[in-house]
């Protein structure tokens, strides 16, 4: 099979995309500039979007827009909006968009994740739909369509559009600048036309998708979902053989890319030296050294099922006390949409959570959860994956979910055990992981208990697959089948063809 890399990632970008403009376009930016101590720091936020799509951009160049929400991102900027991220080479240009904090409020914590988030999710969150949201973001996808108007310059360009909160963007380019190539990924799951018949503005969002050449999500399963959307909602030709929609003249593909992680930047972070002494500062913090140790790295979100994983636990210690004062796990929690009431409660109950367990089960000084509520970096999280005999990732749903394979690639030991719930779409990749349904806690303390007396030779054997399987499947591989698919479902990429007489090679299409 061959091996995607930077380079060649480059070669299909120069190859497809010659005298096209690569613009990527997302709500979340991949690097924050913030005032800290006198001076300014440049922050890469934990992000699965950011992660997918960093590489891309530093591989091929372009600019990425995005909304500028740190403290000195104003301070950062030129008279363009531009600034050059990441601090070291290879670098791009990052294009801020400046949205005023009540459209924010009502744009990003409103309708896309108080309604459109839990819409997607099946976590038994009511989605919340208020019209003032609505035209919100409407407004905000416009403000967004400005800037992408004004890089583009009335150039041919290849505008790359992420996730759900830019779900009117694609309409609003094409209507404005017909030969622009649009293409999207839809980072989250799409959910069974039963439950999106409730979203109230479902024909706008719909159409505006569909102004998409290119509409992608992370698996078949979406993909058959969305056209059974448009089945059911719009007057459009839906070709399910052939994964398309007609809407007019225009023809959008739907295609499934499972996204991925570099592989290579992982190892090498893991042989890094940095690594070695990030070890030893959370080996302090930890305390002594358990005999088990195992670690939870999430955004606080009530999709990622963390008070059921610290159920599980604290199940497990009370059905198996030989685990009393050997077993310590680490949960990392990242502050996450603390503006919105459900996230302030998910954080508070966390903490309560984590307090009841640890004055249940602690035994002098060893504690059984020790609860990480802050941003680490990435050596630090390296250092972590590299440290845990287990990591546990339960999402009750989950697109993806790039932290199981984070975890993978940094274990260049082949060694520890990853306990995976079969709701994340990495489940589809990583089979030799233990495999659990989220909402069964008893499952999931089960889970561990094995994984805690696995022997060597198996936790080397899945390992090992697993890590083929990622390294096979990189970030790279991802975004060069999103880039060749543009040549054969007629979107006038430059290098590209209008038919598809042309064989392109390893492209993954549904």
């Amino acid at each position: 099979m061959r091996a995607w890399t930077k380079h060649s990632l480059q070669q299909v970008v120069a190859q497809r995309m010659r005298g096209f403009k690569f613009i990527a376009v997302s709500n979340r930016e991949p690097y924050i500039h913030e005032h800290s101590n006198g001076r300014i720091e440049c922050i890469k936020p934990a992000s699965g979007l950011t992660a997918a799509i960093d590489p891309i951009m530093r591989a091929s160049g372009g600019v990425w827009i995005a909304h500028g929400s740190g403290t000195a991102d104003r301070t950062t900027v030129d008279a363009r909006q531009h600034v050059r991220v990441p601090p070291e080479a290879p670098a791009y240009d990052l294009r801020r968009v400046w949205l005023p904090a009540d459209v924010e409020k009502a744009y990003y914590y409103g309708l896309a994740n108080e309604g459109i988030w839990p819409l997607c999710h099946i976590s038994f969150r009511r989605p919340r739909f208020r019209r003032h949201d609505w035209e919100s973001y409407r407004w905000a996808n416009e403000l967004f369509a400005e800037a992408v108007l004004k890089e583009a310059n009335g150039h041919p360009a290849f505008v790359f559009i992420q996730d759900y909160h830019l779900g009117l963007l694609p309409r609003i380019l094409k209507r404005a600048d017909p030969q622009l190539t649009v293409a999207q990924f839809w980072h989250i799951p799409w959910p069974h036309n039963d439950v999106f018949r409730t979203f109230p503005w479902k024909r706008e969002l719909l159409e505006g998708l569909l102004g998409n050449d290119l509409l992608g999500f992370q698996l078949p399963c979406h993909c058959s979902n969305f056209l059974q959307t448009i089945n059911c909602n719009l007057a459009a030709e839906v070709d399910h053989n052939r994964a398309h929609v007609r809407m007019g003249e225009h023809v959008t593909a739907v295609r499934a890319f499972p996204t991925s992680i570099d592989f290579e930047e992982h190892v090498r972070r893991a042989y890094d030296p940095e690594t070695a002494n990030a070890t030893a500062e959370l080996q302090a913090t930890i305390g002594q050294v358990p005999d088990i140790l195992g670690i939870g790295i999430d955004r606080i979100d009530y999709t990622k099922g963390i008070p059921e994983r610290l159920d599980a636990l604290s199940l497990l210690f009370q059905e198996r006390p030989e685990y009393i004062g050997r077993l310590t796990f680490v949960q990392v929690a990242v502050p996450s949409r603390t503006a919105i009431p459900d996230y302030r409660q998910l954080n508070n109950l966390l903490c309560e959570r984590v307090e009841e367990i640890n004055l249940r089960w602690s035994r002098g000084p060893w504690k059984p959860i020790i609860l990480m509520h802050c941003h680490l970096d990435q050596i630090t999280l390296t250092a972590l994956h590299l440290m845990a005999d287990f990591c546990i990732v339960n999402p009750l749903h989950d697109g993806m979910n790039l932290v199981a394979k984070e975890f993978v690639a940094s274990r260049i030991d082949q060694d520890g055990v990853l306990i995976l719930s079969a709701f994340a779409g990495a489940a589809r990749e990583l089979t030799e992981a233990l495999i659990v349904n989220p909402f069964d806690t008893e499952e999931i303390a089960d889970a561990v208990h094995r994984a805690a007396t696995m022997p060597a030779g198996e936790r080397q054997r899945r390992m090992i697959c697993m890590r083929e399987a990622i390294a096979a499947n990189n970030v790279y591989r991802w975004a060069s089948n999103f880039i060749l698919a543009l040549a054969t479902v007629g979107a006038p990429a430059a290098g590209g063809t209008r038919d598809s007489d042309e064989r392109l090679v390893d492209i993954e299409v549904v």
